[in-house]
């Protein structure tokens, strides 16, 4: 299809004609908001670069938001977290200033691990979340995963043969996020399996999990030492360790409004 091009055009002319040219260019958000722009360029005596400039930039700031939300999609994320969300008074065992220099995500861009370790609900899976989410919108691949849940893909691919593509597909993501390592114990197959996968990503992309067990006490979920210890040295070898404590926020939240009634009586 060719358009006609015409001098002397209509308001009305021009608008169907440039609204025909952005479907066919599949430019949405020119054709969405260039009445908008071209009002705006008027009053406010735009020329006409500074005006193709407001159109061809609200594209590119519209398309770079929409990739940003099909990658956080991607993630398959269990819930929607953020930093800013994040109650840092509440758990002063989490440096903020820390946090905020990993949302830079030159951790992942290099490819070093980070552990999260505490009890529950210290804003462990809220970190995780929230700082995976932070690597999508920055361009990086995530993905999120349970631990038992991985490992559970993992021995089903091995049972139909598709172990080295499930594998593969796991060490292709920028950023894997584990969530609640160590709550349940692993048998030897499948901790075997999740640590293939970490070596697939040893020092080239980047691993973050959440544990609820110190170091010391994963040899309960993986109970072979010398793997236990292996998988250990692929989750911090130039990495971060952040430890989020033993109070529990959720458990401190519930009782402050389980009190606020009865002060008020």
């Amino acid at each position: 299809m060719t358009l006609p091009r015409q001098r002397g055009l209509t308001e009305q002319a021009a608008d169907a004609a440039i609204d025909t040219a952005c479907r066919m260019l599949r430019l949405p958000s020119i054709r969405k908001e260039f009445t908008e722009i071209a009002d705006r360029a008027l009053k406010e005596q735009m020329t006409y670069r500074g005006f193709l400039a407001e159109l061809l930039m609200a594209e590119c700031d519209d398309r770079a938001r929409r990739r940003s939300e099909r990658r956080i999609k991607a993630a398959n994320f269990p819930r929607e977290k953020s930093l800013r969300s994040f109650d840092f008074e509440a758990n002063p065992n989490i440096d903020a200033a820390t946090i905020h220099t990993l949302a830079s995500c030159e951790w992942v861009n290099k490819g070093q691990p980070l552990c999260l370790i505490g009890d529950s609900g210290t804003g462990k899976s809220h970190m995780l979340i929230a700082l995976g989410t932070e690597a999508a919108m920055k361009g990086f691949r995530v993905r999120y995963t349970l631990a038992t849940k991985l490992v559970n893909e993992l021995v089903e691919a091995a049972d139909e043969k598709q172990l080295n593509k499930t594998i593969a597909r796991y060490g292709r993501v920028d950023l894997l996020c584990i969530d609640e390592l160590g709550y349940m114990e692993l048998d030897r197959h499948g901790a075997e399996l999740l640590f293939q996968v970490l070596t697939e990503r040893e020092e080239k992309n980047s691993v973050a999990i959440a544990s609820n067990e110190s170091f010391g006490g994963w040899t309960k979920t993986f109970t072979d030492p010398r793997l236990c210890a292996a998988i250990v040295d692929r989750l911090t070898f130039n990495g971060t360790i952040i430890e989020t404590g033993t109070d529990s926020y959720r458990l401190a939240s519930t009782r402050a409004k389980t009190a606020e009634p009865a002060k008020v009586g």
